[in-house]
């Protein structure tokens, strides 16, 4: 069988269970919090990346779309690569003092780095 067509099908054929909600059904949360009451925590890792290091934004609570749209500035911002999974925006390289700055400057003050 072709994997891309069993790329969105789940394993789960039939369940007898009436509160039983598959993952495609639940949604996200509804909103995301204004910046001022985001809990954003900035870590750098390199652990299941070849060695290579990156800066990670945890934290974020809301919709996949404003994740990926906070991601997407922050990489303009520090000029590097990077991406937005599991509420978690990922930035290339030892970033933590420039996402720090940028998060302050636009408005998440309970930003902080670990």
């Amino acid at each position: 069988m072709n994997k891309k067509k069993l790329s969105g099908s789940t394993s789960i054929v039939y369940s007898t269970d009436p509160l039983f909600k598959s993952e495609s059904e639940e949604s996200e949360p509804l909103n995301t919090l204004i910046a001022a009451e985001q809990r954003l925590l900035i870590l750098v890792d390199h652990k299941h990346r070849g060695g290579k290091t990156v800066t990670l934004v945890t934290g974020f609570i809301g919709q996949k779309t404003d994740l990926e749209n906070l991601s997407k500035n922050l990489r303009n911002y520090c000029g590097t690569g990077g991406s937005a999974k599991d509420n978690t925006a990922i930035i290339q390289g030892d970033q933590r003092d420039k996402v720090l700055q940028w998060l302050l400057k636009n408005g998440y003050a309970k930003s902080k780095k670990k």
